[in-house]
């Protein structure tokens, strides 16, 4: 039997965040470059998806570059834009022919026109694909997206739109960037890392948390397997006993 075989492909994650991380750090190990590290990145972004793809899991989130990552060096982050375009272009085909839909969070506007313009018309293209969602968070903060979500809410309610009272998690959930995806039931970061860095803070209130000591670049379908495996070990409650859940 498979490792494979193992996973109960009724009690999988609808929605699969993971945090990326460790490139730099593999690339340092091994005396290259930092952008060599997210240069290999990309391989274990594809054997992810399209293992997402083979065990139907719904919608995949990635968080590929933060609000923070704008503050490293010039260098990286130009490097970081590029290999983001040139994997979009190389990605269209295997995109449409899995039935994904690309979609994409954060603060795009702040990319370069390049970035945008190429990350916007595969989406376009994309749009109408069913089978899963996968998600970019680029030029992603949690707390921005908050910020922003309250100030979208409080001027409602400045223009007698929403009243105070009708504010609740639905209202909240969508006036953020991630409105049409449910609420993240697994999240894995990689490279032995224990933080959560400021992404999908309301969106993982009752997720799962695995962290996994192998750096991106060498994170495989077997590393994913682990994770859910991990997961379907655990007991969900959402705040009830044991014995409410059976």
């Amino acid at each position: 039997m498979s490792v494979l075989d193992t996973i109960n492909k009724n009690n999988l994650p609808k929605h699969l965040a993971i945090i990326m991380d460790g490139n730099g750090r593999w690339a340092k190990k091994q005396g290259l470059l930092r952008t060599i590290g997210h240069e290999n990145g990309t391989k274990s972004v594809r054997v992810t998806i399209e293992s997402c793809i083979k065990l139907g899991i719904e919608n995949l989130t990635l968080y590929a570059f933060s609000t923070e990552n704008w503050n490293r060096p010039k260098l990286e982050v130009k490097t970081l834009m590029k290999i983001l375009i040139n994997s979009l272009q190389k990605e269209l085909n295997t995109f449409q022919e899995n039935n994904i839909k690309l979609n994409a969070i954060g603060n795009i506007e702040l990319m370069p026109k390049s970035a945008q313009k190429e990350l916007l018309e595969v989406m376009e293209k994309t749009k109408n694909n069913s089978k899963m969602t996968l998600t970019l968070a680029l030029s992603y903060g949690s707390r921005e997206e908050i910020v922003n979500a309250v100030k979208r809410i409080s001027d409602k309610v400045k223009n007698n739109i929403i009243s105070i009272d009708a504010i609740d998690d639905s209202i909240i959930n969508e006036h953020l960037y991630t409105q049409n995806l449910p609420d993240v039931d697994l999240l894995i970061r990689t490279s032995g890392e224990h933080r959560i860095s400021n992404f999908l803070l309301w969106q993982i209130a009752y997720a799962e948390l695995f962290f996994s000591e192998v750096m991106w670049p060498d994170f495989r379908e077997e590393h994913l397997y682990e994770a859910l495996i991990s997961y379907q070990k655990r007991e969900r409650r959402f705040g009830k006993t044991s014995e409410q859940i059976k």
